[in-house]
């Protein structure tokens, strides 16, 4: 029997290792080891408030706060049936698509590129790649700027909240963010040709890919819940359909699907509703000549590049609409405290995030579920790995412990969210 041990795996949010154990070839055993506790948010969450759940669930991750916040509300709105404007679910879309921009961005180039351009570390990386390192740094400011003024500052945002938003955003710092997304997009495009030259590994194993999918729309802020093998059903049959499995030992409780891990994240929204990205994205994506359904979990990458293209050509869209309606809409209007259940869905980066709620008649939170994507794909991680593992098995130690992490970091794990 010989194990592959590594220790920790740097360059992704949170703290993990890896240990699989081999014999005469059979991986008998593939794992992401946790090096985080469980931090019990959503116990922190019962007995409080409402109205303290967005702010304290988007702690949860300092990357993607900002689909906790939408998607906490999202549930909220759906047990105590607040109704929103269209104009307040276009500006939380945009609001969400500027979370994507900016962690996409992050883990593209800052996390993931040195793995596939063989380097070992960023100083390296930036030193040979100034020009394409500065447009990376310009897509994650522009990211960063939606959520800053549609959210009052980057990290935790402030004016998201049950019904709506305290205030509208400022109209001219939204005509800002308009006309920077030509260059923005100008900089996507030229970050995507370089990534589409970039050497990735051939390898392959059949999954299911599951998001949220919407009627001639990109779902990101609403849809239902769609597979590649045909399931779509509404977000609230959600948990009646995946079960959440909490093994002896783990900390976190990982999901399955009719018995088997499945996909989401980019690669998964790729191949359910890519006939629906925008014209550049699209076009885009069709230069990268990939065959569907795409198989080759290192191709979340370019799932990301694409997405940061949509993103941007989305946000301009709606931002346009915005400006040419009353912005004023989006301010929350007076509603009834009521008891009920909630259950919502939002796209975060790293793939769906679910939340479950029940509030009683005073408002005060009595039961919250939590799914992140991390805890969804990290069943499916371990089972690609374990495939992965025979193509790289006649390697030197270093040289498989360093494919293995570039594999795990193309996942974009979340360790943080999914220790919840």
């Amino acid at each position: 029997m010989a194990d592959i041990k590594i220790n920790h795996i740097a360059k992704m949010e949170g703290h993990a290792g890896f240990m699989a154990s081999v014999l005469n070839g059979d991986v008998r055993s593939a794992k992401v080891e946790v090096q985080e506790g469980i931090r019990l948010i959503e116990g922190v969450l019962i007995g409080r408030q409402y109205a303290d759940m967005p702010t304290i669930a988007q702690r949860i991750c300092g990357i993607c706060p900002v689909v906790h916040n939408l998607t906490s509300i999202k549930a909220l709105e759906a047990a105590m049936k607040v109704e929103v404007s269209s104009e307040t679910k276009k500006l939380r879309t945009v609001l969400e698509l500027g979370q994507i921009v900016h962690s996409h961005a992050l883990h593209l180039f800052f996390l993931s590129l040195a793995d596939f351009l063989d380097m070992d570390n960023d100083i390296q990386l930036v030193t040979n790649y100034p020009e394409e390192t500065k447009i990376a740094i310009r897509l994650r400011e522009y990211g960063m700027d939606i959520v800053r003024v549609i959210g009052g500052r980057v990290v935790h945002p402030l004016t998201n909240e049950v019904g709506g938003f305290k205030k509208a955003p400022d109209a001219e710092a939204l005509r800002k963010i308009l006309m920077d997304s030509e260059a923005r997009l100008a900089d996507a495009l030229a970050l995507g040709e370089f990534f589409r030259k970039i050497k990735i590994p051939d390898f392959s194993r059949g999954t299911e890919y599951v998001c949220l999918g919407k009627d001639r729309t990109y779902a990101i802020y609403e849809g239902d819940v769609i597979s590649s093998q045909g399931l779509h059903i509404p977000v609230e049959k959600f948990e009646s359909d995946f079960h959440e499995l909490q093994k002896q030992h783990e900390v976190i409780k990982k999901v399955d699907h009719a018995g088997h891990s499945y996909m989401i994240g980019a690669i998964a929204r790729i191949n359910n509703n890519r006939d629906k990205l925008s014209s550049n994205a699209a076009k885009y994506l069709e230069s990268l000549n990939l065959k569907f359904p795409d198989y080759n979990p290192f191709h979340n990458i370019w799932g990301q590049v694409v997405e940061v293209i949509h993103s941007i050509e989305e946000s301009a869209k709606l931002i346009k609409e915005l400006l040419n309606a009353d912005l004023n809409n989006v301010v929350t209007k007076e509603y009834k405290v009521r008891e009920g259940v909630g259950i919502a869905a939002v796209e975060a980066p790293r793939g769906t995030l679910y939340y479950h709620v029940e509030v009683d008649g005073n408002g005060y939170v009595k039961n919250v579920n939590i799914i992140t994507p991390t805890a969804q794909f990290l069943a499916n991680l371990e089972d690609d790995v374990a495939d992965y593992i025979k193509e790289i098995i006649d390697l030197e130690d270093k040289d498989k412990q360093k494919k293995l992490r570039g594999f795990i970091r193309a996942y974009d794990p979340c360790i943080s969210c999914a220790v919840h």
